[in-house]
Parts: C-alpha cells; sequence; structure tokens
C-alpha cells in the first residue's frame, strides 16, 4: 500500500519536473514551526505580557515606595501647570489639562515597560488637537463644542494604538527616522513658539494664530506696536525664568559637586515664577476691576473644583466622519514621541522596553481618559527626565503624581484664578515658549546629522521648512516620504564592490591571514574616501576570477542594477571566448560586433591580453534574502556570462547566511555539480575528545573555573585537541560551490580555473 502513495508523488514530481535529485533544504514547514514553536505557552505569554506589573509588583517594597514618592511629588509639582498650559495651546479649558493628566498617570503605570515614562498632555500634541478642533469648528459650526472634539479624537487615537499594540505591531514605526522625528518635532516647536508670542505681548486678539508659521511672524511683527500691559507680566517672566537657567548652568560647571541639586531647583524654577507671577497678578489686579468686570491684565479666572465630566462618552460617529483622516497624523504624533522617549529613558537607565506593550499602555489611557473628559496624552521628555532624575524606581511613581493632580483639582483651584494668562508656566503664554524652545534642535544636532548623512539633513531640513511653511501634517508626510524614497533608492542601487586580496599580519610579522578588500579602480560614488590607506598593495584576483560583494539583500528593486553591474565588468575585465578575429563581421552579433577594421594593433594585442571568464565568487555577507526576481537576473547572469566566455562559468558562493537563501540557489541550478572542485573542504570536528588534565584540558565531566586555567596552555590544548578530533565539512559535499567563507572560496575558484586554464589551452568553441 505504500507503494502506491511514493508512485502518486513520483509521478506529481515528474509533472512539475522537480530533480531528481533532491538537495535537503529547509522547508515551509520548518518555518510554520518555527513561528509557532509550542502555541499554547505562546498564547499564555501573549496574555501574561499584557499586564507586565505582576513581574515586578511582588518584589516592592519600602525603598522603592520611597523613592516612587519623591519622583512622583517632584513630577507632580510640575504636572499641574504644565497640563493647564498645554490645554491652553489646544484650545481647551484649563481643568481638561487636569483631567487629562490624572487618567494618564493612573491607567499607565499598570501596563507599562517604562519606570521613567511621565505620560500627560504635552506640546506638540496639542498644537495638532488645536489644529483638528479648529478645523471641524469652521466646517461644522455650532453643531460639537471645542472639548467634544477633543475627547473623541483622543479616543479614536486611542482604539487605533490599543489595536497595534495587541496585534504586537510596534515595529511599524520603525520605518519613521530619526531625522523625520527631529524635524518635525522641531518644526512644531517653532510653531508653538510662533503662536505663543502674540499672547505673550497681549496681541492675540489681532493675529491668527491657526494659520501658517511664517504668516504669524509677519503679522506679530506688524502688530507690535499695539502691545498690552500683558507683555509686562510675560517678558519678565521669560525673562526670569532663562535667568535662572543660565545661573544654575554656570554654577554647576564652577561647583560640580552640587550638579544634582542645581538640576532640582532649575526644575522647580517653573512653579516659582509661576507662584510669584500669580502672587504679583492678584496684588494688582484685585483692586481693579472695571464695570464689565475685566481686569487689567488677562488671567485664568474660575477654574471649576474637581471632576465635572465623569461618565460614559457617547461617541458621535457624525463627528468621527468629520475628523476624517485627521486621525493618522494625531496618532502619528502620539506614536512618535512617547516610543522614542521610553527607548531613550530605557537605555539610559538600563532596561528594555517592549513597544508594542507601551503602545497598548498608551492606547487605554486615552480611551479611559473619555469618561473623565479627557484629550490626547502620551509621554513628555521634560516631566521623564525630571522622574528619572528624582530616583523613580517603578512605574508606581505616576500614581502619586496623579494623587497631587487630584489635591490641585479640589484644593488649588480657587488660586489658579489669578494666574496671568502671559506669564504662567509653560503654556500661559511666556512659559510655553520657555518650554517649548528646548525641543527645538540644536545646531550641534543639526551638524551631526549633516557630518552622518547628508541626505538625512537635506530631510530633516525639509520636514522642519516645510512644517514652517504650511502644516504640521504636510511637514511630516514629507519626511516620512522623503526617508521611505531615500531607502528604496538604497535599496535599488546598493553600493556592491569587487574585491581584491591584501595579506596582513601583526608588527613581528606573524599570524599571516588573507583578507579581501575593494580594489582601488571599482570604488563607487559612496566610497569616494575608502577607509583603507591607499599605499596598501591589493592583488587582484587569479586572472578569469571575478570577485564581488553586493552590500544589500538581492530583491526585485536592485536586481537588474546588480545584473549590469555584473555583465559589465565581465566584459570590461575579460575577453571573449570565441576568437571574433577568425569569424566574418557578417556572421558576427549585430548588438556586439566585436573589434572595429581599423582598430590599431596595439588595441587588439591589449584586448587579447585579458583572461577569459571562468568564475564568479559572490561574497552574500551582507545578503539575507534573494527573491525570485533577483534569482532569475543571476540565471540571466550566468547564461550571458557562459555566452561571453564560450564555455562553462562556475559561480561560487561564499557567507551564505540564510537556508532560504541556500533553498533559493539550490531551486535555480547553483552551488551543485556532478564533480566537485579541485580543493580540499573545509571542515570542523565533529567532537571534541578531551585529554587528561595533566595535559592542561579541562574534563568534560567536571568543569574547571576559567581562572584555573592558563589560556595560553588551553589554547594549546585546543588546538591539538582539534588535530586530533573527527572532522567533517562545514558545508555539505551535496553543494560544492557553496563555501563557509569567502577565503576558502576563493582559493576554490582559483583552482578550478588555474586546473581549467591548463586542460583547455587555447580552447574556442562557437556554442
Amino acid at each position: 500500500m505504500d507503494a502506491i502513495p511514493s508512485r502518486i508523488k513520483k509521478c506529481g514530481k515528474a509533472i512539475v519536473d522537480y530533480p531528481a535529485q533532491e538537495v535537503p533544504t529547509i522547508s515551509s514547514r520548518d518555518w510554520i514551526t518555527s513561528l509557532v514553536p509550542e502555541p499554547k505557552r505562546q498564547a499564555v505569554d501573549y496574555f501574561k505580557s499584557l499586564f507586565p506589573i505582576f513581574r515586578w509588583v511582588g518584589n516592592y517594597n519600602l525603598g522603592w515606595a520611597a523613592r516612587d514618592m519623591i519622583a512622583g511629588l517632584t513630577v507632580g509639582i510640575i504636572l499641574v501647570p504644565q497640563s493647564m498650559s498645554y490645554a491652553k495651546i489646544a484650545g481647551l479649558p484649563p481643568q481638561i489639562g487636569l483631567y487629562s493628566s490624572v487618567v494618564g498617570v493612573f491607567t499607565y503605570c499598570f501596563f507599562a515597560t517604562s519606570k521613567d515614562i511621565s505620560i500627560g498632555p504635552v506640546a506638540i500634541m496639542s498644537l495638532e488637537t488645536a489644529k483638528v478642533t479648529s478645523r471641524i469648528m469652521k466646517q461644522h459650526p455650532d453643531e460639537w463644542d471645542v472639548p467634544t472634539i477633543a475627547t473623541t479624537l483622543a479616543l479614536v487615537c486611542g482604539f487605533i494604538v490599543l489595536g497595534l499594540g495587541l496585534l504586537r505591531l510596534g515595529w511599524i514605526l520603525e520605518f519613521i527616522p530619526a531625522p523625520v522625528i527631529s524635524g518635525f518635532m522641531t518644526g512644531s516647536a517653532i510653531t508653538i513658539v510662533a503662536g505663543q508670542v502674540p499672547g505673550l505681548l497681549g496681541i492675540s486678539k489681532r493675529i491668527d494664530a491657526s494659520g501658517a508659521t511664517y504668516l504669524v511672524v509677519i503679522d506679530t511683527l506688524k502688530s507690535l506696536y499695539y502691545s498690552t500691559l500683558d507683555a509686562a507680566f510675560g517678558l519678565v517672566g521669560l525673562s526670569f525664568l532663562y535667568a535662572i537657567k543660565r545661573t544654575l548652568v554656570l554654577l554647576t560647571k564652577r561647583y560640580p559637586r552640587y550638579e544634582r541639586i542645581f538640576f532640582f531647583i532649575s526644575l522647580l524654577r517653573n512653579a516659582f515664577v509661576m507662584i510669584v507671577l500669580t502672587l504679583a497678578s492678584w496684588l494688582y489686579n484685585r483692586s481693579r476691576i472695571d464695570q464689565n468686570g475685566n481686569y487689567p491684565i488677562s488671567i485664568l479666572g474660575t477654574i471649576p473644583r474637581g471632576f465635572q465630566h465623569v461618565g460614559v462618552f457617547r461617541l458621535d460617529l457624525k463627528l468621527v466622519s468629520a475628523i476624517g483622516t485627521d486621525w493618522l497624523v494625531a496618532t502619528i504624533v502620539l506614536l512618535l514621541e512617547h516610543i522614542s522617549i521610553a527607548k531613550s529613558f530605557g537605555r539610559t537607565n538600563g532596561y528594555k522596553i517592549e513597544p508594542a506593550q507601551e503602545l497598548v499602555a498608551m492606547g487605554i489611557a486615552n480611551t479611559m481618559g473619555s469618561f473623565f473628559g479627557a484629550y490626547s496624552v502620551t509621554g513628555a521628555f521634560s516631566r521623564s527626565a525630571l522622574n528619572s532624575k528624582s530616583g523613580a524606581r517603578t512605574p508606581f511613581a505616576g500614581l502619586v503624581t496623579g494623587l497631587v493632580v487630584i489635591v490641585a483639582l479640589y484644593g488649588l483651584t480657587p488660586a489658579f484664578t489669578w494666574v496671568p494668562s502671559a506669564g504662567k508656566h509653560c503654556g500661559l503664554s511666556a512659559l510655553i515658549i520657555h518650554a517649548v524652545a528646548d525641543i527645538i534642535a540644536s545646531p550641534g544636532a543639526s551638524l551631526s546629522f549633516w557630518r552622518a548623512s547628508p541626505f538625512e539633513f537635506l530631510i530633516f531640513s525639509a520636514a522642519v521648512v516645510v512644517t514652517i511653511f504650511t502644516t504640521i501634517e504636510t511637514g511630516i508626510y514629507t519626511g516620512i516620504v522623503a526617508s521611505l524614497l531615500l531607502l528604496l533608492l538604497r535599496i535599488a542601487r546598493p553600493t556592491g564592490t569587487f574585491l581584491g586580496r591584501a595579506v596582513v599580519h601583526d608588527k613581528n610579522g606573524s599570524e599571516l591571514r588573507e583578507v579581501f578588500i575593494p580594489l582601488a579602480n571599482t570604488t563607487s560614488l559612496f566610497q569616494a574616501h575608502s577607509i583603507v590607506k591607499p599605499d596598501i598593495h591589493i592583488c587582484p584576483p587569479f586572472p578569469g576570477v571575478l570577485i564581488y560583494r553586493p552590500e544589500e539583500s538581492l530583491v526585485y528593486p536592485n536586481a537588474s542594477y546588480i545584473t549590469t553591474v555584473l555583465i559589465d565588468r565581465i566584459k570590461e575585465t575579460t575577453r571573449r571566448g570565441l576568437d571574433f578575429t577568425s569569424v566574418s563581421i557578417s556572421n558576427r552579433p549585430w548588438n556586439d560586433p566585436g573589434p572595429d577594421r581599423g582598430c590599431s594593433m596595439d588595441l587588439t594585442t591589449a584586448y587579447l591580453q585579458k583572461p577569459i571568464l571562468r568564475a564568479v565568487v559572490l561574497d552574500l555577507s551582507a545578503a539575507s534574502h534573494l527573491d525570485i526576481t533577483s534569482l532569475h537576473n543571476l540565471v540571466d547572469v550566468r547564461k550571458e556570462a557562459e555566452l561571453w566566455a564560450n564555455r562553462a562559468v562556475e559561480f561560487h558562493f561564499a557567507n551564505i547566511l540564510s537556508p532560504w537563501v541556500r533553498r533559493a540557489l539550490i531551486a535555480h541550478g547553483f552551488g551543485i555539480a556532478n564533480t566537485m572542485p579541485t580543493l580540499p573542504v573545509v571542515g570542523a570536528p565533529t567532537s571534541l575528545r578531551h585529554s587528561s588534565t595533566a595535559d592542561g584540558c579541562r574534563d568534560t565531566d567536571k568543569p574547571e573555573s576559567a581562572t584555573n586555567v592558563d589560556p595560553r596552555k588551553a589554547d594549546a590544548s585546543c588546538a591539538r585537541t582539534i588535530n586530533d578530533a573527527e572532522s567533517l565539512p562545514v558545508i555539505g559535499t551535496d553543494t560544492p560551490f557553496f563555501h563557509f567563507d569567502l577565503v576558502s572560496a576563493v582559493r576554490c575558484a582559483e583552482a578550478s580555473a588555474d586546473r581549467r586554464r591548463i586542460t583547455e589551452p587555447g580552447k574556442h568553441l562557437i556554442r
């Protein structure tokens, strides 16, 4: 009975022209098994990963609690004024910022993988919220109020971010590089600063701050004459902030041992200036109210005490439709700012975040915020830095921060009434400018982009300029599209090189070994200045052998380009296998008729001195993938090379990284042959037979500490053991043209080329 399925299988292989002698390769079943090796365990691990708090909460102790309390109190003092300020940027009442802060820090700590991130309202997301609400209010006047639009936007973004996190799609963010993020944040910060200057000077009613940034700057300059008394509070507060900051920087340089103390004083300068300006505003305004109930300078006014909008949020689908595609930019802003900050602090403090789980935490925070009338929240760099510096040990520091905000909501709202709009920290105009200005990329950071990659510097500059002269959405889209185009260009035009041989050794002349580096006459545009000294002697490979190293995976965008590079190099450095001098012009191909009749004898002699192509060596150390298009092109290269050489040309492959690359090459006829090239095969020991401990080797049954073994004796002992051990080829003998490393591949190709040169002298065949 077993013979019938075997015959059917054999017949099926014959129909599809399956090779009779199959070389063992990786299978699709292996791939599926590698994806889900243990489904039950992976499912359990997935659900556990959704609640990272259970990994550390069992070890929570009083020491951690004390540090978390200090950090939470410190951040809370900063978050209260910041949240009201950022709410003003979003065009929302100040209490909405406080609501958002409480919900953000309370929910984030239960799902977070970062101990340092302080989640809440931020400047750039507030600006994006203001853009969306302003557009919808113009298109649908009197249909929805601004807080409802802002909360709906937060809910939509929260659902999307939560979905990406649950599906573990956080890797999508890796397609947005650092220059785009920096350019977008710089352009947005400049936009925020330009929009807050009119409020700082008391002329905001004369200027449309929702327009393009350059127009806002122009209108502000035209309206300077109409500045009001608000400018006195705003400019004085801004000057004090920068004076304190600069003074503390100088003191830190002079007294470095007090750096930590100066750091905390610097951060608390915002609260200090807010208190001073609020007190001054109260002293000046309390007896100067006019008949209409207005004060000489702008103040916040009455802020409702406690939570006023707690309840189930009713989602209006018409409003969701009105938001349109604005959710995309808002979501990108949430993701970019949060993940980049979380990764930065994770690297700084020695722990690893899980981007997908961070998306879950942020999605839940924004979704839950709809029950409290909150708007979009994400990670804030300044507060996260303060949280880290204050010694936060766990995400529970966010709970303390939330309690501080709740205390402010229920106990400090009467005092907030007198906060001057032009002088309050970080948002009520002057201090927003001071805080947001730090987001702008410094000249040193911009110069580092230029020195590292001029192309990416241009992308960074384009993101900044487009954001300033158009909108935030256009700026971020410009940066993302430009980055993707640059990525595609690098893939489509890889910088592969043809290699030659050099011998290196130490100063004593020992330890000789061969290395392969780019030949001097094949340097590409991207390698105009090689890291190898120009006086190093590079020997070309054996006549008739080419060594090529592509520096990208071979995929369909670059398949034709690499094919052209190889064929052009073959025709440039080798001659035809068929002597055209004995073939009449009428019998030559029209597209490549060979030398002209009137060519000089010197040119003909130089051409005949070129070798005939016998082997091509491809170093695939940088190629992790080969697709079908590139494989078809490799087959075309082999056919055209053999037509040019008028004989079979060997293709050798070194440093094959992936079993799927090996499988693909074998499927297209590469790597296999009836006879093995004449060269010893690179082998590796199948087992290590340890000698007695008296000879300096460690017994496998009795492991010995590395400190008790002389490294020199151990190295010598290992060398003797390997020489005595049974050896087998590293690469299977059924694929003789696949090699363990480039050295063995080149030696094999050169040995075969030399043997064929001797056995086929002057052989020219017409195919």
